[in-house]
């Protein structure tokens, strides 16, 4: 890595947050993938005069790859996950498996001094999509929530399973070569016990829920937990990347029972800033690695450098519709079709069980295979995985450019296109459906709460906390039927976007242009003197937090 000054690494970094802050306003004004336009950025500087910063992959793989893995099972879920296991699994096991095989076998066949472990290891490091820039574009798009937990679900386990491949692969590269049978259950050990350590993870983090009532030390423990996840199960030679997606997963799962408001609020907070400044670091870093790789080809010929990356990106780019195609092709007795779900306990012969054998058959569509086909964008790990290669392992230069290839044509070539192809297939979530869903919920939250307070006044009070009681039911009473005039108007729509009610708009309208009123007051009270600055932030957040809570239109 070229010495950099330290001045001149501060002024890199103020330029860098500088660049993800323009790219995140283009791309939210022109629809593109910020993922992708900040890589050609980095290409661009790439090519440009100047010092470049090389990709580290130890310190990707412990210091930026970890907190994104976190953050983002935080934010799934871990039941439809667990609804969507037998297709999570298809995609984020097996089909990593096939890719790093195949590719392994046609890197040893057709390239000349590559080995079986070394493609391999090429095959690991390029299999696993990174569904940032899909999830981006989808989510934008209006992508099904089901297709959202697919991706979103491969995503965070597909990394474990090849990191856990390519260690196996190494391994083998640098022992008497590669064994089937000696690799098939040095995975499974590694990845069972990279679940045992994300389970110890999260319930260590459970047993600390005193400490967790604080925001700022909630913030502290939630910023360490994926570092501490990985470090423990490296430490004992597991997949340290599966135990912070499961550690994750189930703290996400339980942070409504165990911890409170403010620390989820913080929390929340902290991960979005930590997100998007890692994820555009990581993306520009992905664009500034072209002159290292392309400068270490001049020691092969042009034949097999075409050969090898036609080997790489052919599997990466055919295998995974061909893969979808075929698995919606299976028996149903194997379990594996995608769109299934996984049993529950239903009683033989009830309403629910011919409800869940119509669900059962209720396969993906071919637009939606079409949509998940291109949605393998692959991203930092693939090339933060290939760097680890030890110097000794053969055709290591090429293996690094066939990495790169594979990089930019999915991180290019699908991420810039997506979008167009989910508005041409018009997949698009039901809004109407999704906006009942949660006002039936917030109508249930609001009947809990009045039975609550019905038990509440069977207790023994005075007559002040009547008074308390009796105002607390008037609005609770006010907000239950705002929300059912809400589902009356979403039951009567008759078309997957929301419909809007002229009552409902102004009320929201009237209450925002309330807040600013109350806002302007408070400011002018501080420039005149008579409230201080500590007392404008404290009636100011009280502000903020209302706002907050009012919805937008699709809820």
């Amino acid at each position: 890595m070229e010495s950099v000054h330290v001045d001149d690494t501060l002024l890199f970094i103020l330029a860098a947050v500088a660049v993800i802050v323009a790219v995140r306003w283009v791309a939210e004004r022109t629809g593109l993938p910020a993922a992708a336009l900040l890589t050609i950025v980095g290409i661009t500087y790439a090519v440009l005069p100047g010092p470049n910063l090389e990709l580290e992959p130890e310190l990707v793989m412990t210091y930026v790859i970890p907190p994104l893995l976190y953050n983002a099972a935080l934010d799934s879920s871990l039941l439809d996950i667990r609804r969507h296991s037998r297709t999570v699994i298809s995609l984020s096991v097996l089909l990593v498996l096939a890719t790093a095989l195949l590719i392994g076998v046609g890197i040893d066949l057709w390239v000349a001094g590559a080995t079986l472990a070394a493609g391999v290891a090429l095959g690991a490091a390029v299999a696993p999509p990174d569904p940032v820039a899909a999830l981006a574009v989808g989510r934008r798009a209006g992508l099904p929530p089901k297709l959202i937990t697919l991706i979103q679900g491969e995503g965070l386990l597909n990394d474990a399973t090849a990191l856990t491949i390519l260690t196996v692969a190494l391994a083998a590269a640098k022992g008497d070569g590669f064994s089937f049978p000696s690799a098939t259950l040095q995975f499974f050990l590694m990845a069972a016990g990279g679940v045992v350590a994300g389970v110890v993870v999260a319930y260590v983090i459970r047993f600390l829920r005193p400490l967790r009532r604080d925001p700022l030390t909630a913030n502290a423990m939630s910023l360490a937990t994926p570092l501490a996840a990985y470090v423990f199960a490296e430490s004992v030679h597991v997949s340290g990347v599966l135990a912070v997606v499961i550690a994750g997963l189930i703290i996400g799962h339980d942070s409504s029972r165990h911890s409170v408001a403010a620390s989820r609020l913080q929390t929340t907070a902290v991960w979005r800033l930590v997100d998007f400044l890692l994820e555009g670091i990581v993306f520009l870093l992905i664009g500034q690695q072209l002159p290292t790789v392309v400068d270490e080809l001049s020691n092969y010929s042009t034949s097999t450098i075409v050969t090898a990356v036609a080997v790489t990106v052919g599997v990466t780019l055919i295998l995974r519709p061909l893969w979808l195609v075929l698995t919606q092709l299976l028996p149903r007795s194997l379990h594996m079709r995608l769109g299934g779900e996984a049993d529950a306990a239903i009683e033989p012969g009830s309403a629910e069980e011919a409800a869940r054998a119509r669900d059962l058959e209720k396969a993906l569509t071919g637009r939606e295979v079409t949509a998940l086909s291109w949605a393998g964008t692959r991203g930092v790990i693939s090339l933060a995985a290939i760097f680890t290669l030890p110097p000794s392992v053969p055709a290591r230069d090429l293996l690094h450019f066939c990495a790169f290839v594979v990089v930019l044509v999915t991180l290019l070539g699908q991420g810039l296109t997506f979008a167009p192809l989910v508005r041409r297939l018009g997949l698009r979530a039901n809004k109407t459906d999704e906006a009942r869903e949660r006002n039936e919920a917030r109508s249930a939250a609001v009947e809990a709460a009045l039975d609550r307070l019905d038990d509440i006044q069977a207790e023994r009070h005075d007559h002040v906390e009547d008074q308390a009681i009796e105002t607390m039911r008037e609005q609770l009473k006010i907000r239950l039927e705002r929300y059912r005039r809400r589902l009356d108007l979403l039951e009567k729509a008759d078309s997957d976007e929301v419909p809007t009610s002229p009552q409902y708009e102004a009320a929201l309208m009237v209450r925002r242009r309330v807040i600013e009123a109350q806002r302007e007051e408070l400011l002018r009270w501080r420039d005149a003197g008579n409230l201080n600055d500590e007392g404008l932030r404290i009636l100011e957040r009280e502000l903020d937090h209302e706002e907050r809570l009012l919805p937008d239109r699709s809820r």
